[in-house]
C-alpha cells in the first residue's frame, strides 16, 4: 500500500521539476501502477493543471501532452489513420477502458515497464519524448536511460509516408503480453521494436536493407529470423526464453508480409 502525506497540483512545470528532486516525492500520473507498490510519499505532485492532456496534430507531427490518457490516444482518428490502425490495437487489450481512462502516457513512458505496449508501439515509429530539463530525446535512447528526476513533458511523433503495424501474444485478452512486436516501413528502412522479452522493449533497425519493400513470405520469415537472433529474450511465468523467441519470429513474419503486402 502507498501512503502519502501531501498532495500539491503542480501551477508550473518549474515547480513540479523541484518539488520532484526530493527522493521521497513523486509524479503521480494516473497513479495506477504507483498504487500497487508500497512504500510512503512525503509529496504527491499532481500535473493535471498545466494543459499537458491534449494532442496536438500538425502538418508534420503529433504533439501528445504527457497527461494524455491511453484511452484518448486509442481513440483518436488522426493517429489511427496515420498507423493504419495499429495504434488502436497497441493500447486495446492493456486492463480495460476503466483503466485505460486514467493511465496517461507519460505514466505508460517513465516506468519503461518491460511489459509496456505503449513503449514497444512508440519505438517503432519516428518518435521523440520531450523531457523537461533534458530537451528532445528518442523514444529508443529513452528506453535504455537510467531513472531520474526529470519529468516527461510530451511525445512528439514525426510524420512519415510509410506504413506501420503491431502485434503481440496474451495467454488472455487483458493479460500482460508474453511479447509484443511493432514493425513500420518509412524513410526505406525496416524497424522492428519487440518487447515484453520480458524486459523492455528494444528496436533492431534493417539499416543494411536486407529486406526489400515489398518482401515474399520466405523473405519475411528468413528477416523475422534474423531479427529474433539479435535480441535477448529470458523466462519468466508467460513464457520462457525459447518460446518468445519463436513467437517473435512467427509475429514479426506475419507483419512484415501484412504492411508489406499493402504498401502502395
Amino acid at each position: 500500500m502507498i501512503t502519502i502525506k501531501e498532495y500539491v497540483r503542480a501551477e508550473s512545470l518549474e515547480q513540479a521539476y523541484t518539488l520532484n528532486q526530493k527522493k521521497r516525492n513523486r509524479i503521480i500520473g494516473g497513479m495506477l501502477w504507483l498504487k500497487m507498490g508500497k512504500g510512503a510519499i512525503d509529496t504527491a505532485i499532481d500535473l493535471c493543471g498545466l494543459g499537458l492532456d491534449k494532442i496536438e496534430e500538425t502538418e508534420d507531427t503529433f504533439v501528445i501532452g504527457a497527461m494524455t490518457t491511453l484511452r484518448s490516444l486509442e481513440t483518436h482518428e488522426g493517429l489511427n489513420s496515420y498507423t493504419n490502425g495499429s495504434v488502436k490495437r497497441a493500447l486495446e487489450n492493456i486492463v480495460g477502458v476503466q483503466f485505460r481512462n486514467l493511465a496517461t502516457i507519460g505514466g505508460s513512458l517513465w516506468g519503461r515497464y518491460g511489459f509496456s505496449d505503449v513503449l514497444t508501439f512508440l519505438m517503432s515509429l519516428d518518435c521523440q519524448v520531450e523531457l523537461y530539463k533534458g530537451g528532445l530525446v528518442p523514444v529508443e535512447q529513452f528506453a535504455s536511460m537510467k531513472h531520474d528526476r526529470d519529468i516527461i513533458v510530451r511525445i512528439i511523433i514525426r510524420k512519415a509516408a510509410g506504413r506501420f503495424g503491431y502485434s503481440d501474444m496474451r495467454i488472455q485478452s487483458t493479460d500482460f503480453p508474453a511479447l509484443n512486436c511493432a514493425v513500420s516501413y518509412f524513410d526505406g528502412m525496416w524497424r522492428c521494436a519487440v518487447g515484453a522479452r520480458p524486459s523492455r522493449a528494444v528496436l533492431v533497425k534493417d539499416e543494411g536493407r536486407m529486406l526489400p519493400e515489398k518482401p515474399d513470405p520466405e523473405q519475411a520469415e528468413t528477416f523475422a529470423k534474423t531479427v529474433a537472433e539479435q535480441v535477448t529474450f529470458g523466462s519468466n511465468m508467460r513464457g520462457s526464453a525459447r518460446y518468445r523467441k519463436h513467437l517473435a519470429e512467427v509475429l514479426l513474419s506475419r507483419l512484415f508480409t501484412e504492411i508489406g503486402g499493402n504498401l502502395s
